[in-house]
Order: structure tokens, then C-alpha cells, then sequence
């Protein structure tokens, strides 16, 4: 099939990774795939597919679409300029909807528009599924998120004499796109940590683009009681994960919400706040802690598994093994088969 993925930005991030695999993953079983972009779009992940880039520098226009038989939007901005070029016979629409825009983005009355827009939808949770089911009456098809065969356990945090490290990642507050990641409660909860076990690390793993760009990020390099980490690609994200110990998200609204999911697959202890899409890999005492914002927990939890060195490992080694189902080839599967299967509806 000939696929068209108009998108805003491939810069780092887990929306924009799970693009960037399925189309350059798409393309090498055979398919022919176009990453269609404004001039302006930045391009962060390393494209097997053709990359190509409309007239104007920040959106596109139906013209820029080349014909093929399916086009695939993702973010809702992409949505109606999708469907017009779909109207003037350059390709089936098909949204796959990264994350529910409405509930935590501005402009939400658009956004939220922008669901009735097409009935072809892909989602990447249930929980997800389900948001969208009852807010506007269409069921989307799951494909689920993969992680990268880049991230594996190393086995280095068992090294004598090394202290053990909690980590997190910590996006650029500027902007307005970080608000549900719930930064500044998870600061808050990791000097709690510290205040009570100062012998710990705590590391910050943040994008180097958005370190570069963010005078908020670069206020945290003189905090003594942090140390940052700007990982430049997964080799280097990897080994991150593995120099965890534990591993702390503290988002609370993810259709997917991958970092958990690769720190389980690298070895971390996984302590999360509840975010709709982890469920799809987390379950409370069995391969995790989890709680709900509301519980106010996320803190107590991390000094649980510091002080419980046998419960840290038990969950670490479930999460690992449980992470295993999720690969980027299973992803791809799931993903070609509900395209060929709307595609044939549609004729």
C-alpha cells in the first residue's frame, strides 16, 4: 500500500517515536510510505521512509498530499487538512489518535471537534478506547505501543559499592504541553525522597533539544540535589534506565505512556502515578507501585521500595518479564492488519 503520515514534528517523544517506527517499520516489510511535513518540521529520529515537506513552515495544505491509498493523521491539527485531501481522492483517512487532546491541551473546543471529523480511528490503550467511545461515539482499534530492541537489562546496578539511583523524565515546562505530567508534584515527592534518604541519586533525564531551549530545565543543573542526564539517542537512554534502580512517573493522563514501559524492559522498579494508558502493562504489588494522584502517594511509594530491597527486585523482574509482549514488531502486525482490514471495508 502507498501510506501518507502528515506530521507537525518528529523531535523526541513518545508520540512522535511510535510514528517514526511504525512508518519506517511499514516501509521495510514493503510498503510505500511518505512522511509528509511543514518546512519548518524537525526531524529527530532517523527516517527510512521518504521524508518530504509542504510550502508553508508550520502547517500543510491538501495540496502538499501526494495521492496514495491511505492517509494517516495523528495530532488534531493534522485532522481536517487530512480529510480534505482525502475528499479530493488522494488516499482512505485514518486517524490514529496518539492521545486525547481535549482533556489536556488548550483550544480543546477544536480539538475535540476534530473526533467526528472521520469514523477510521486508531487508538493506542482500552483506556483510550474507551474515553473516545463515550465522549463521541466512535470505537477505535487498538494497536498498541512496542519498545525498541535497544533497550534491554545491562545487569549494571549490581555492582559493588554503587548507590542506588531513582530516576525520572522531566520535560520542558515552557510551552503548555507538560501540564499533565504533573512536574511539579513530582519534585515536590522526590525532595521528599531525598530529604529522607539523602545517600540516594536522583537522576533527570531530559530531551538535550529541550534542556537547550528551556531556562527552567537549565535551573535544575545548579540544584544540588539532582543530576541530569540529556540522553542524545536510546543507546544512551538505555543505559539510563539501567542505572536506575527506580524508575518514577508521575503523569497522570498517557494513552501510552512508554518511558514506564522501557524502564520495566531495562530492569527499573516502576513507580507510577495512575495514567489510564499504563494500565495496559501495570498491575499494583504484581510489576509495580501504582497510585492515584488523589492518594498523594507517589513518594511514600519510591521510600517503600528504597527501604524494600527484596519487593524492589520482585517487581523489577515481573516488569521485565511482562514488558516482553510489547515489541514494535507486534505493534506493526496489529497496525497492517487494521489498515488492511478498513481499507477492504471501504471498498
Amino acid at each position: 500500500m502507498r501510506l501518507t503520515f502528515p506530521i507537525l514534528t518528529l523531535s523526541k517523544g513518545g508520540a512522535q517515536r511510535m510514528l517514526a517506527e511504525l512508518a519506517n517499520r511499514m516501509s521495510d516489510i514493503g510498503h510505500e510510505v511518505v512522511i509528509l511535513m511543514p518546512s519548518g518540521g524537525h526531524v529527530g529520529y532517523e527516517m527510512k521512509c521518504r521524508v518530504e515537506f509542504g510550502r508553508e513552515i508550520e502547517k500543510l495544505s491538501e495540496d502538499d498530499f501526494p495521492y496514495s491509498d491511505v492517509i494517516i493523521s495523528n495530532y488534531y491539527t493534522t485532522v481536517p487538512v487530512a480529510q480534505r485531501a482525502s475528499e479530493q481522492g488522494k488516499g482512505l483517512h485514518i486517524r490514529l489518535a496518539l492521545c486525547y487532546e481535549p482533556t489536556f491541551l488548550p483550544h480543546n473546543n477544536h480539538s475535540f471537534a476534530s473526533y467526528s471529523i472521520t469514523r477510521n480511528l486508531m487508538v493506542l490503550s482500552r483506556w483510550q478506547q474507551e474515553v473516545i467511545r463515550l465522549n463521541h461515539g466512535i470505537k477505535g482499534r487498538v494497536v498498541p505501543v512496542g519498545v525498541n530492541a535497544d533497550f534491554t537489562n545491562m545487569h549494571i546496578r549490581e555492582a559493588a559499592g554503587k548507590s542506588l539511583v531513582v530516576s525520572a523524565i522531566l520535560r520542558k515546562p515552557e510551552g503548555g504541553f507538560s501540564g499533565h505530567r504533573g512536574q511539579e508534584y513530582l519534585l515536590e515527592q522526590l525532595n521528599r525522597v531525598k530529604e529522607q534518604h539523602p545517600e540516594v541519586e536522583i537522576y533527570l533525564i531530559t530531551p538535550p533539544g529541550e534542556y537547550a531551549e528551556s531556562a527552567a530545565l537549565k535551573k535544575m543543573l545548579n540544584d544540588h540535589r539532582y543530576h541530569l542526564r540529556t540522553p542524545s539517542d536510546d543507546t544512551e537512554l538505555s543505559y539510563h534506565y539501567n542505572e536506575s534502580d527506580i524508575f518514577v512517573s508521575s503523569s497522570t493522563f498517557d494513552s501510552g505512556s512508554l518511558p514506564g514501559l522501557e524502564a520495566m524492559r531495562c530492569g527499573a522498579a516502576l513507580v507510577t502515578v495512575y495514567s489510564g494508558g499504563n494500565m495496559e502493562y501495570c498491575r499494583h504489588g504484581h510489576n509495580c507501585l501504582m497510585s492515584y494522584r488523589y492518594e498523594n502517594r507517589l513518594g511514600q511509594d519510591i521510600i517503600s521500595l528504597i527501604r524494600d530491597k527484596e519487593l524492589r527486585e520482585r517487581l523489577a523482574c515481573k516488569g521485565e518479564s511482562d514488558s516482553l509482549q510489547f515489541t514494535w514488531e507486534r505493534s506493526v502486525q496489529i497496525f497492517q492488519s487494521e489498515l488492511f482490514d478498513m481499507v477492504s471495508k471501504q471498498g
